[in-house]
């Protein structure tokens, strides 16, 4: 064999041996075709077959900062939620079906846009008084642990 040849021979094998570490590098962290399991023969409690647990969104609001026959705005998240009876609680979008205005306040059970005067129930969302015609449109929460989290 001349040098030539030996010199490819081992470049070759040394290429394998590089790409087997590189493929085996780029698959770090990707789920396997075989289970993992410890020496009783079960998965690992951080790799078992359970689907992964969902992170629940951040909390809008504690149940206690939505006073009771009223609400609270969300500016950021453009959401006003509401307490119509103690224990009840409902969620809105804060843009005024009028003319697109962010409501501004809540008193006497609506929900009160500083732009044109518009209204709306605390209870339903429906038009208490216009301009606006149509009612605000409902969010979806869920209310656990005393916690107000979107849907």
């Amino acid at each position: 064999m001349t040098d030539k040849t030996r010199r490819t021979v081992v470049f070759g094998a040394g290429g394998a041996g590089l790409a087997a570490v590189l493929t085996a590098c780029a698959s770090y962290g990707s789920p396997v075709d075989e289970a993992v399991v410890d020496a009783a023969g079960e998965p690992p409690a951080e790799e078992s077959a359970a689907a992964p647990k969902k992170k629940k969104p951040k909390a809008l609001a504690d149940t206690a900062d939505i006073p009771s026959g009223g609400g609270k705005i969300f500016e950021g998240q453009k959401v006003v939620v509401t307490q119509p009876v103690e224990g009840e609680f409902r969620a809105f979008t804060a843009t005024c079906t009028h003319a697109g205005c962010t409501v501004a306040s809540i008193s006497n059970g609506t929900i009160n846009c500083p732009c044109h005067g518009s209204k709306f129930k605390i209870e339903d969302g429906s038009v208490a008084e216009g301009p606006a015609a149509e009612p605000l449109a409902e969010k979806k929460i869920n209310v656990s642990g005393g916690k107000i989290r979107l849907a």
